[in-house]
């Protein structure tokens, strides 16, 4: 349920298996501009790139103004709460446009990258006020801030049909330290909420009651933390894989010019 690695999967960061992806995908150089990603594509005006570009520079403006107005980067997330809680939920919009071909990315990778936020900034992040000064919360946010402003600004040039060398490089590059960082807050987050769901016995039932169901929520955030386990490493290398082939295409294509 990594929301980094789902975001990397679902998004074509790193590209992905199957269908993931496929209409993000880099495709090396000389791609036609029917080769663009459909919501990057020219002539598609309001397209989703340029439309949630500016919510995460909102973000990314305010976490600035706030470390400089505090001095300190402790608790910053309260300065940029709302927001973030109304973009990312708003994202959820992302699936609908999957599934209705609008966006060329898998409905189901993308609902998982979609759904995996949201739940953890209002079942973990909302849910759990003791974590939200956690410097783990601003980690994630941070990862997920960045990841998004390079993800959107390819799009937005890719629609100008001029693609810095600059932004391609960042995008397929900076997830070597973005996707670690981010998984980093996420679990770290997770495992602060821990003891304060244990405590208050948060979205749990107990036996007995007349569904004669239990759900132990504590364990259930476990389990989520111990899913990162298989996930992380299968999609981080396959992101190096991607880097690497579509990179290399890159450089190959400078050298015959």
């Amino acid at each position: 349920m990594a929301a980094a690695a789902a975001t990397a999967a679902a998004k074509g960061n790193g590209g992905g298996g199957g269908r993931a992806g496929a209409g993000d995908a880099v495709r090396g150089p000389g791609r036609r501009p029917d080769d663009l990603p459909r919501e990057a594509h020219p002539g598609r005006p309001g397209s989703d790139g340029e439309r949630r570009q500016p919510r995460w520079l909102v973000i990314a403006v305010g976490l600035v103004r706030a470390y400089l107005a505090k001095g300190s980067y402790h608790s910053l997330y309260y300065s940029i709460e709302k927001p973030l809680k109304f973009f990312q939920t708003g994202a959820l919009l992302e699936i609908l446009h999957c599934a209705i071909g609008i966006v060329p990315s898998s409905v189901v990778l993308t609902s998982f990258q979609v759904m995996s936020r949201v739940f953890l900034i209002w079942a973990v992040t909302h849910s759990v006020k003791e974590v939200q000064s956690e410097d783990s919360v601003l980690l994630f946010v941070i990862a997920w801030t960045i990841t998004e402003i390079i993800r959107y600004s390819f799009y937005t040039f890719s629609l100008l049909n001029h693609l810095p060398y600059l932004i391609k490089w960042a995008r397929y590059t900076l997830f070597i330290v973005l996707y670690p960082m981010g998984v980093s807050g996420e679990l770290l987050t997770i495992y602060a909420a821990l003891p304060f769901v244990r405590q208050a016995g948060l979205y749990s039932i107990s036996l007995p009651n007349k569904y004669n169901f239990s759900f132990d929520y504590h364990a259930f955030l476990i389990l989520i933390m111990i899913s990162y386990i298989p996930i992380f490493p299968q999609l981080y290398f396959h992101m190096i894989h991607q880097r690497r082939k579509i990179l290399s295409h890159t450089e190959e294509h400078k050298k015959f010019e």
